[in-house]
């Protein structure tokens, strides 16, 4: 398989930024050698949001999880602004049902429904050098992924020597990379986001950094509370189209179609 690049995606970049540097929950040629980007129909439109039951109080939508045997502990909610919970609100993207758009302006990521509907969701960015926007695909999904930081990043930070993915000798088999977990800063599941069919090297993923959402923290990845990542990841199929953008104005941010209780999110 070719080395694969995001140079298509970044010239789609609205902001124009410059690319610094891959970023940090890219992953290296272990994880993408194996896989072969087959060719999607559009997914399908998310069903109808009445009476779903992702929706609730904050206290049962961050508790503590045990997820395929890993236990996810409860996100202090009440440290987080409201406006980053999971919810329900009037679609302000303009794009399709079944599309997945995040506004980079807002720290929100937007789940496209029917009826003029969007599930919203408050994400981490990138900080300052590692921002991009663009169209793509989200072509491949993983659940509890390995983490192998690029060399470029280990080159940066020497402590994460010992994640460096090492190919076995005559066999396509990588050894290496961070073990899935709560601490692996690709969270519970990954979204991976192609353009043409070539790996971005970008991810939607999960978190233990609940403070950063909301913020620009990270380097260059969209990241998530983890119960929230576990919630969008059964949300989206492979082959999901996805829009990063900051062209969604302030004045355009819907208000929630439902409160923080469980009555109002059963619409």
């Amino acid at each position: 398989m070719s080395t694969l690049t995001r140079r298509r995606l970044l010239a789609l970049a609205a902001t124009g930024a410059a690319s610094a540097a891959l970023s940090a929950c890219s992953t290296t040629q272990a994880e993408r050698s194996a896989y072969a980007a087959p060719a999607y129909p559009v997914a399908p439109p998310p069903p109808s949001l009445r009476n779903d039951p992702g929706f609730g109080e904050p206290q049962m939508m961050y508790a503590p999880v045990n997820d395929n045997g890993f236990d996810i502990p409860g996100v202090p909610f009440k440290k987080i602004d409201p406006r980053y919970y999971r919810q329900v609100v009037s679609n302000p993207t303009g794009e399709a049902p079944g599309t997945v758009v995040i506004d980079t302006s807002q720290h929100f990521l937007y789940v496209v429904a029917d009826n003029g509907e969007a599930i919203r969701y408050g994400v981490g960015l990138g900080r300052a050098g590692f921002e991009w926007a663009g169209r793509g695909v989200i072509e491949w999904k993983q659940e509890w992924p390995r983490w192998f930081p690029p060399n470029e990043m280990i080159d940066r930070q020497p402590e994460l020597e010992k994640f460096r993915a090492r190919q076995i000798p005559g066999k396509n088999e990588w050894e290496g990379g961070m073990q899935p977990g709560v601490q692996n800063p690709l969270g519970a599941r990954a979204l991976y986001i192609f353009q043409d069919g070539k790996d971005t090297l970008y991810r939607l993923h999960g978190s233990p950094e609940w403070a950063s959402i909301g913020k620009s923290v990270s380097s260059g990845c969209v990241r998530l509370i983890n119960q929230d990542i576990i919630d969008l990841y059964s949300r989206v199929a492979d082959g999901t189209p996805i829009v990063v953008t900051s062209g969604l104005a302030p004045a355009a941010q819907p208000e929630a179609v439902s409160q923080i209780s469980s009555d109002a999110y059963r619409l």
